[in-house]
Order: C-alpha cells, then structure tokens, then sequence
C-alpha cells in the first residue's frame, strides 16, 4: 500500500467555495456496500434511506474565533497566531505567520491583551502564554479559521462554518459532514424513528495535512481529544438489540467511536475520555460504525484512507469519478455521502 493508491486529480472549479444555501440542499450520493450499487439525490432525502431504529451519532464540538491578529510589543510588527490545541489555561500550541517570531516575543492583542512565545516547535508551530486565559476574549479578537483552499469571503462565516448541533468550544475546523443538518430536518428524522447520538471529538488543523511519506503507515497520525458519553454508548448498545445501525456523521464520529470500542474490553463497548492517536488504514477492523455520512475528501488524505478502509479503496476511488463526472461540489462546503 502506497500513499500514491489515495491520490486523484480534481478539477479546481470543483472544490465548493461557498456552503449549500440551505444547507440540506446539498447533494447526496448514496452507496451501497453489498450491492455496490449507487443512487443520487440531495440530503434531504436522507430519510428514505435510513430506518426507524438507526442511530446517527454527531459530533457536538465548535468551533472557535482561534484567528487572531497580534502585533510585537517593541517593534509593531504584524503576527497572525492560529490556535490549534489548548496546553493549559494559559498556554496554547499555535501557527504564527510573520517575521522572526521567536521565543521571547511578546505580543499585543487588540486593545492591551498580552502574550509571549514561550517555545518553538516545528517549523512555524510555537507555544503562545497569554497573561491570562484567551476563550473570554475570542469573541471580540477572534476569527473563525477556514481551510486553506476556501478563498472566497463567506457571509456569517461563524455561523455558517458550524453545524447546528455545535455546542462545546474546542475545534479549529468543522465536523464538516454535520453541516449539512437542518433543525428542520433532524425533527422530521426523529419523527420517523431515527435516533441520535452525541459525542465531542475537538478537530485540529492536522486533519486537512496530506500524507507526505511514500508508505502511509510511516505517517505520524495527528491527535485529538475526545469523548464518548455512558448516554452515547447505551444509545449504541440498544442499536445493536434493535439489529438497527450504528450510523457516524463524519469521520471525527467514526475515529472517536472505534477509539472508545478500542479501548473497552473486546465484545463490549465503554464510554472513554481522552487522547485518540486511532489511524484507520484499509485493513482495520470495524468495531462500531455500520454506515457512514462524509464529505468529499482531499486526496492523499488521512480522511480519504478512512473512507476507504470504510468501503473498499479502489470503489471508493471510482465512487469519486463518478462524482467528478457529475460535478459534485468537494470539501468542507461540498456535497455529502452516504455509505451503507
């Protein structure tokens, strides 16, 4: 296995600069797994394909203003901080864009605000110390972060970049296969019988970062923190009696799912609070998840390999020929699919 057998090629115009306006216009390609047969309608529609009974668990996480714009106390000089992963109540692993931003800097935040590099990591990575704990204050001083291949100015980005089910602060990009839920339409899927479960995965930057090395095993997996609830496992334990599915909205649901069912004793399923380093290569065992709703993913991605030990890597790979031929719209504003 190679990480060449994840790449494809996609058309620029291809890649969604603006989100489905609403968002369950979307489309939605719907794969069968058994049969390998394929249908194509908008999300929606969802609802025909799922049963009463079927459990859909979604990732609550939020995400946060983690763009700030600083400037150096003594020289004035303009910095970009993007906070990635809380340290403590003070410290923060951030990426910093500008000149020489060197451990000892400090660093002034809109009208007085204080910080200081106190580290440097990997390339442009640092360890930013605020004087004192930044969340009360990303409001007024933050933006909401977008990937970087998304250049178009969005209208209520903070809102429209957030699914919403958001409602624990902590991720600095979207569980971007949740966006496409309406109030509307999770009341019409409860309503025949679908059920849904939560859990909190809180996504990095990491998550878009293409494999780099030639053997995707030798990829040094990103970590993130996550929760899998005691209400969220009894939902899935009474899925299973039901003989209905466990069904992840998003690929953060599905690495938060099988990292509980990983660390629970073989045969069982228990709830789980912590780091998840879970890298899911074609050959992985499934222990939970039963179907699948995704995005459209970056080639050579770790996402993509998810997808594709979910389904099978050369199927999947043609799934997303067949969506270039159609014109599907990809990426975090793109179009979903649904893998059963």
């Amino acid at each position: 296995m190679r990480t060449d057998d994840f790449d494809y090629h996609l058309p620029q115009e291809l890649i969604a600069q603006t989100p489905a306006e609403p968002r369950d216009s979307a489309r939605l390609m719907v794969a069968f797994r058994d049969s390998r047969q394929v249908e194509h309608t908008v999300f929606r529609e969802i609802g025909r394909y799922l049963e009463a009974g079927d459990l859909l668990v979604l990732n609550e996480t939020r995400v946060i203003p983690a763009r700030l714009f600083a400037k150096k106390a003594v020289s004035g000089g303009q910095v970009e901080v993007l906070l990635l992963k809380k340290i403590d109540s003070l410290r923060w692993h951030a990426l910093v864009g500008g000149k020489k931003v060197r451990v000892g800097i400090e660093l002034v935040i809109g009208d007085g605000l204080r910080a200081w590099v106190v580290e440097s990591l990997q390339g442009a990575e640092r360890v930013i110390q605020f004087e004192q704990p930044i969340e009360p204050h990303l409001d007024e001083f933050g933006q909401t972060p977008l990937p970087p291949y998304i250049h178009h100015k969005i209208e209520n980005v903070s809102e429209r970049y957030q699914t919403v089910f958001a409602k624990v602060d902590g991720s600095v990009a979207a569980p971007t296969a949740g966006l496409h839920f309406t109030p509307q339409l999770m009341e019409a899927l409860q309503k025949k019988g679908v059920r849904f479960g939560r859990l909190i995965l809180h996504i990095g930057l990491d998550t878009f970062a293409p494999v780099t090395e030639q053997d995707p095993s030798q990829h040094r997996i990103h970590t993130e923190w996550c929760q899998v609830s005691e209400e969220t496992v009894r939902l899935i334990r009474e899925t299973r009696q039901m003989g209905r599915r466990v069904i992840a909205v998003g690929t953060t649901s599905v690495r938060a799912l099988e990292t509980a069912a990983t660390h629970s004793p073989e045969g069982s399923m228990q709830p789980y609070t912590g780091m998840t380093d879970l890298y899911i290569l074609p050959g992985y065992s499934f222990k939970v998840v039963q179907g699948l709703i995704t995005n459209f993913h970056l080639p050579r991605s770790t996402l993509l390999m998810l997808v594709s030990a979910f389904a099978g890597r050369e199927w999947v790979l043609s799934l997303y020929q067949t969506a270039i031929q159609l014109r599907y719209r990809f990426y975090s504003f793109g179009d979903a699919m649904l893998i059963l």
